[in-house]
């Protein structure tokens, strides 16, 4: 006998929103000047990216990841150059698409975020570095821009097409 008892037609299914596992999926550091960087005394210049990833592992399973590229410079000079990749595996099911894009694009990326944080920190700490403290990200501002880049995209490629 099944442990699943069928739903009623007229009976809702219920999301379901799980985090599964987050790990550290890569992490390179370079220090293409050293020892004789660590030797300057002027102020570096920092280069901060971030970007987000998400995709469909298995059905109703998704890895988001988290990217942050960190490049200090003193002058022409690169201190170091620290990439790191930041993810989380995610269940969701049972969620209507327009409202599943929005939690891989903010709310899951708002999840893996502090721990893109911490590593970042520690690995340029480990370096012999003083730590580089990533600021708070806002996601769904993030999100919305990347939604309304996409939209002009498509209306530059639509309007191309039409003169065509």
């Amino acid at each position: 006998m099944s442990d699943q008892t069928p739903v009623p037609a007229d009976q809702p299914i219920e999301a379901v929103f799980q985090i599964q596992r987050m790990y550290l999926k890569e992490a390179s550091l370079e220090q293409p000047n050293s020892p004789g960087i660590f030797l300057e005394q002027q102020q570096p210049a920092v280069d901060i990216q971030l970007g987000v990833d998400a995709k469909s592992v298995v059905d109703g399973i998704f890895e988001v990841s988290v990217m942050a590229t960190v490049t200090t410079k003193v002058q022409d000079k690169t201190m170091f150059l620290a990439e790191v990749r930041q993810a989380g595996i995610f269940e969701i099911r049972n969620m209507p698409q327009e409202q599943l894009e929005g939690v891989l694009g903010i709310a899951c990326p708002q999840i893996v975020y502090p721990y893109l944080r911490s590593n970042v920190a520690d690995l340029i700490t480990r370096a012999g570095f003083p730590p580089v403290h990533l600021a708070e990200i806002n996601f769904q501002a993030m999100y919305e821009a990347q939604r309304q880049q996409a939209a002009a995209e498509q209306g530059a490629v639509a309007a191309n097409d039409a003169s065509a």
